[in-house]
């Protein structure tokens, strides 16, 4: 079987370079303790839980896996100090972070042991996160559900390699072991996935929900500010038709992107999938089942040795065939 050895999965203690994108409203305890169970590292979708809400969630990832974990938040957060002292108190791993400055939360958890994985959309926010502190970095394309970037996944992400130090994990775009494969030739040490595991057997996501990102094509996604204030992707359902054709402009604010987090978190659970936003990645067009996740993480793994074969047909080689392959990313610098 393919061993895939990176600084990614050194620094954080786990077997396999795939992250489980924090989603708020999806990545409850269930989902991020099978996420880490299976090898990977899962994160607790935190962003719009009270700091005892995410107290009681971490102790029970806690009862379900003892491999390593994190918590994302929201750096703007009203409640960030607590939530912190909760992370501390609780001996997180990880925090993740995406929009807002980052610097006091690393400022915050450095000292405890705790480390830092913002999700940036450009190469000036990689490079700030890693002058500020960030022990890895999330560069996150176009093609990623939520709040994405303007520059495509194929050039974000070695146009960040080749200016941070710290290890770059590939985000948008990625649900199995081809993905996996160009983003290491990219120069990225792993792949943070977010739509991938909404549809998998331990998302808590509602079944209806669930058939209408099975139903839909990477055609079916769009960017708008109407649901948190700033970009983002989410299916272009009646819901978002109708945000459009208003024309109705949304302030880019805290508290908008409260409420928005708030109306995401609330989509997965229930209701009308044509009435709630439900953010997802172009890569939905790629997905066609709903496995657990240790099926989805080993087919990855064990797929990504066949897409190595193959692509290694296509040049002249010498000497013995591929057999068990350790695959190492070096440092390069």
């Amino acid at each position: 079987m393919l061993t895939l050895k990176t600084r990614m999965t050194e620094l954080l203690g786990i077997k396999h370079p795939i992250i489980q994108g924090a989603m708020t409203g999806v990545a409850f305890p269930r989902l991020v303790a099978a996420v880490s169970e299976a090898g990977g590292l899962g994160i607790l979708g935190a962003a719009a839980m009270k700091p005892e809400a995410v107290r009681n969630a971490i102790r029970e990832i806690k009862k379900l896996t003892s491999k390593p974990f994190g918590v994302n938040l929201i750096p703007e957060s009203p409640n960030l100090a607590e939530t912190l002292d909760v992370m501390i108190e609780e001996k997180v791993k990880v925090a993740s972070f995406g929009v807002g400055n980052p610097e006091h939360v690393i400022r915050r958890t450095k000292p405890a042991g705790i480390l830092s994985i913002p999700t940036v959309g450009s190469v000036k926010h990689a490079i700030k996160a890693e002058q500020d502190g960030a022990d890895a970095v999330i560069v996150q394309g176009t093609e990623a559900g939520g709040h994405c970037s303007m520059v495509g996944t194929m050039v974000l992400v070695p146009a960040t390699v080749d200016k941070v130090k710290i290890p770059v994990i590939a985000a948008g775009g990625f649900c199995d072991a081809r993905g996996l494969i160009a983003a290491m030739s990219l120069g990225a040490e792993g792949i943070s996935m977010g739509t991938r595991f909404i549809l998998t057997k331990e998302s808590m996501v509602s079944q209806k929900v669930k058939e209408k990102y099975l139903q839909s094509e990477e055609k079916d996604t769009i960017v708008t500010p109407h649901i948190t204030g700033t970009r983002c992707r989410v299916l272009n359902n009646r819901l978002i038709s109708e945000l459009l054709r208003s024309g109705e402009s949304v302030e880019r604010s805290r508290e908008s992107l409260r409420l928005g987090v708030e109306k995401i978190s609330k989509a997965f659970a229930d209701g009308d999938p044509e009435m709630v936003p439900l953010v997802s990645g172009q890569v939905i067009g790629l997905i066609k089942d709903i496995p657990s996740c240790k099926e989805l993480i080993d087919s990855i793994i064990n797929d990504a040795e066949k897409v190595l074969s193959k692509i290694l047909r296509n040049f002249t080689t010498q000497g013995q065939g591929l057999q068990t392959m350790c695959y190492e990313v070096p440092s390069s610098k």
